[in-house]
């Protein structure tokens, strides 16, 4: 006979598991049921009743969701695995105050790094020789003064800032013996059990051996897929009152973030980097690449979030640029209203009254 806790673990899996159920929906759901197999005998025509709404284009077999769901808590289990839920006390604040926030956050290693100062640091995959320096220097001073570290875990820019705050930490770990810097948190594109890319699974390994962790929204076994790189990024702005973008062409995925940065009335910040030679000519020509695209999306009607995306629509609402981590500590420590950014989608100014510094 099946425990509380264990019903309980499989309905919140099995929720976990829908995608078309808002984090709302998931949490009165969660509310109601009883023991796992009434979500897994609810129909379609059942959920849409419960949420009020048509839910179309869906595919839904609840007893099969629930086999799933039975297998995925058994890597859960397997693999040392933990999760946070929603509405639950040691959920991250900053997360929580997000609309869309995941119902069930897993993570491996040190849950404790998401709840201290941190930074969120972002920026392009094909990162330029000094841009990369940059990233690396900054977020190994962050570290050194005792903020954690969030990126994505992608090539380019994420790496070099998980990479800066580990070596921060093992050379703390040198002189004092223990890893008493601030930590780095990855959030994953794909299911907490597996590494993407799979090229950075030592560096996925040093996080969690310095004291770091890995999040991410997906059960075990769900694939990297590129939609779930945006859904990604919205947590990696969420996680931090600041966000620093240090180098990002035109339409990337880091400006997509720095969306979701504004649209959580978090801290917007450019590193001078995004601004060196190289990452110039790098801007140049995909805005050119992206201008052909552009033009022809819109000849067929079509229309992308990417393509109105520039650095310099960030600069004219007031995003500041910082030379560096000191510099960051000059521009935060200013009074609120000097740093509001001006909101994207209405002719007002956000302030951020958290303090950092």
């Amino acid at each position: 006979m099946k425990s509380n806790l264990e019903d309980s673990l499989e309905i919140l899996i099995s929720l976990s598991r829908i995608t078309f159920l808002s984090l709302a929906e998931k949490i009165k759901l969660y509310k109601n049921l009883d023991i796992s197999s009434d979500l897994a005998l609810m129909s379609l025509e059942d959920l849409e009743k419960f949420a009020g709404r048509p839910l179309r284009r869906v595919k839904w077999n609840g007893k099969e969701n629930l086999e799933f769901a039975k297998r995925e808590i058994q890597t859960l289990l397997s693999k040392d695995i933990g999760y946070l839920v929603y509405g639950e006390a040691d959920y991250p604040a900053l997360l929580k105050e997000t609309v869309n926030a995941p119902f069930v956050l897993f993570y491996r290693g040190n849950k404790d790094a998401l709840y201290s100062s941190s930074l969120s640091v972002v920026g392009s995959r094909r990162v330029t020789p000094e841009g990369r320096k940059a990233t690396f220097d900054f977020a190994c001073q962050a570290s050194l003064q005792g903020f954690n570290v969030v990126s994505g875990l992608a090539t380019g820019v994420d790496s070099e800032a998980h990479r800066g705050a580990v070596t921060a930490l093992f050379d703390r770990y040198e002189k004092s013996g223990n890893f008493d810097a601030g930590k780095t948190i990855a959030v994953l594109p794909c299911g907490i059990d597996t590494v993407f890319p799979s090229a950075n699974k030592k560096l996925a390994e040093q996080i969690i051996k310095t004291g770091g962790v890995l999040v991410s929204e997906y059960v075990p076994g769900t694939p990297a897929e590129k939609f779930r790189f945006v859904q990604r990024n919205r947590i990696i702005a969420a996680l931090s009152p600041v966000t620093v973008v240090t180098e990002a062409p035109d339409g990337s995925g880091a400006l997509i973030t720095a969306d979701y940065a504004l649209d959580y009335n978090r801290e917007l910040v450019f590193l001078s980097s995004c601004f060196s030679k190289s990452a110039s000519l790098v801007r140049e020509t995909e805005r050119k690449k992206n201008g052909a695209l552009s033009a022809s999306g819109a000849a067929s009607g079509v229309k992308s979030r990417k393509s109105l995306s520039s650095i310099e629509k960030y600069l004219e609402m007031g995003a500041p640029v910082a030379e560096n981590f000191e510099d960051l500590k000059k521009i935060l420590s200013q009074a609120p209203e000097e740093r509001a950014l001006r909101c994207k989608k209405e002719d007002e100014f956000k302030n951020n009254q958290q303090t950092l510094f």
